[in-house]
C-alpha cells in the first residue's frame, strides 16, 4: 500500500472540509458535503461554515432551519448535529442502538427495570400532539409511571436515544439565544424516518462510509467509528472496499478512499483558518495527529475554539465584544502572526456584523 505522509493526509483533511480553498457551494449543499456540522454550541455552526464558504450568510442557514431543509438532532455519536433533512430521515434508524447503547452508559443503574420499549411509547405520545416540549418537560410528562429515575433521566433518554426529534428553532438561529424545544422528527419533516433495511450488507452504513470517505478521507476504519459512534461498520465497509483505494499511514493503519477524491500535493499552500468549537474536522478521526498535535489533543474535547496555521492546530481564540483575542500554542513567526491578523479582522467583522473590531494575539 502506498504511505501517505501525515502532512499529506493533512492536505486531503482540508481539501474535504473546505479548509484549503473556500467552497461557493450552497450552505445546504455544504452542510451535506459535510455529513453535518456538530452542534451542541448552537452558534458554533455558524464560524465553521464562514471559515469554509466564499460568501456565507448567516441568514441563509437560519432559514434553511426555519424552513425545514436542515434539522438540529442527536445522531453522530449521540451529540447534537446540524444535518440535512433528508440525512436525518435517512439515517436515524441506522443509530437508533448506538444511542440506546450510549444513553444507557449514563443511565443505567436509573434506568434499571424500565422497560425501554415503553418509555418510547410513553414519549411518543406526550409529543404526539404536536406541542414543542423541552426535555425536562417531557421527563416530567412521564415520570408518573416511572417514579425512580429523575425527570432528567427520563427525558435524556428519551430526546436523545428512544425517540427521533429535533431542537425547533429559534434555538440555533443566527445571533438567537433559546432553549431547547423539542418536537417529533416526523411531525416536524411530514414523514416518518426511513425504516432500516433488513440487508447484511448493510446499504445505510455503505452511504455513510461513503460519505465519510468523501468528506473526511483518507481514513481508518477506526476514524469512521470514531466520527459515527457506530461499531465500525464492518459489513458496510466489506461491500464497498472493492469500490477503494488503500494506503497506509506513518504508523502502519491502512486507510481507505474513494478512488477520485481530492489527495492534493503535500506542498501545497494552507491558509490561516479559525475554526469553531467542537469541529468535525478534528473530532471526526481516532487518530488526529493529522491536524492535531498529541500533546493538545485535550483543546479538541474541551470545547476550545482553535486556529489552523500551515493546517495544523497552532492556537486558540475567543470573541469578547467584538473583539478576537488568540492565544498561540507556541511561536509564530511573524509572517504567520501577520496572516493570523488578518484572517481574525475578518472574522471578528463577520461575528460583529461590520465595523473594525480589534484583534489581539497573545505571546
Amino acid at each position: 500500500m502506498p504511505l501517505l505522509t501525515t502532512r499529506a493526509l493533512n492536505r486531503a483533511t482540508l481539501a474535504r472540509q473546505s479548509l484549503l480553498d473556500r467552497a461557493g457551494t450552497p450552505v445546504l449543499d455544504a452542510v451535506g458535503h459535510l455529513c453535518g456540522l456538530q452542534a451542541q454550541e448552537p452558534q458554533e455552526p455558524f464560524v465553521g461554515l464562514w471559515s469554509r464558504l466564499g460568501s456565507f450568510d448567516p441568514a441563509e442557514l437560519s432559514a434553511l432551519l426555519t424552513g425545514r431543509r436542515v434539522v438540529r438532532t442527536h445522531l453522530m455519536r449521540r451529540t447534537v448535529h446540524l444535518v440535512t433533512a433528508g440525512d436525518a430521515l435517512a439515517w436515524r434508524a441506522r443509530h437508533d442502538a448506538m444511542l440506546r447503547q450510549r444513553v444507557l452508559g449514563v443511565y443505567r443503574r436509573e434506568l434499571d427495570g424500565v422497560d425501554l420499549g415503553e418509555l418510547a411509547a410513553a414519549g411518543r405520545a406526550v409529543l404526539a400532539d404536536g406541542e414543542p416540549r423541552s426535555m425536562g418537560d417531557l421527563g416530567r410528562a412521564v415520570a408518573g409511571r416511572w417514579p425512580r429515575p429523575t425527570a432528567r433521566a427520563l427525558g435524556e433518554t428519551l430526546v436523545g436515544a428512544l425517540v427521533p426529534v429535533v431542537q425547533l428553532p429559534p434555538r440555533g438561529l443566527w445571533r438567537t439565544k433559546a432553549g431547547a424545544r423539542y418536537e417529533l422528527l416526523s411531525s416536524w419533516l411530514g414523514r416518518e424516518i426511513d425504516p432500516l433495511p433488513a440487508d447484511a450488507s448493510d446499504p445505510v452504513g455503505q452511504t455513510l462510509v461513503r460519505r465519510y470517505l468523501a468528506a473526511f478521507g483518507p481514513a481508518a476504519s477506526a476514524d469512521l467509528r470514531a466520527w459515527c459512534g457506530l461499531a465500525g461498520l464492518p459489513a458496510a465497509v466489506a461491500a464497498v472496499r472493492p469500490e477503494l483505494v488503500a494506503f497506509r499511514d506513518e504508523r502502519g493503519r491502512e486507510l481507505l478512499d474513494l478512488p477520485d477524491a481530492p489527495r492534493p500535493d503535500p506542498g501545497t499552500p494552507a491558509p490561516v483558518r479559525f475554526l469553531p468549537a467542537f469541529d468535525n474536522a478534528i473530532l471526526g478521526y481516532q487518530d488526529r495527529s493529522r491536524i492535531i498535535d498529541d500533546a493538545h489533543r485535550g483543546l479538541s474535547v474541551a470545547g476550545e475554539r482553535v486556529v489552523l496555521v500551515d493546517g495544523r492546530v497552532a492556537a486558540t481564540w475567543r470573541a469578547d465584544g467584538g473583539a478576537v483575542t488568540v492565544t498561540p500554542l507556541g511561536r509564530l513567526s511573524r509572517a504567520e502572526r501577520t496572516d493570523v491578523a488578518e484572517e481574525g479582522r475578518a472574522l471578528a467583522r463577520f461575528l460583529s456584523g461590520g465595523g473594525s473590531p480589534p484583534v489581539r494575539i497573545g505571546g
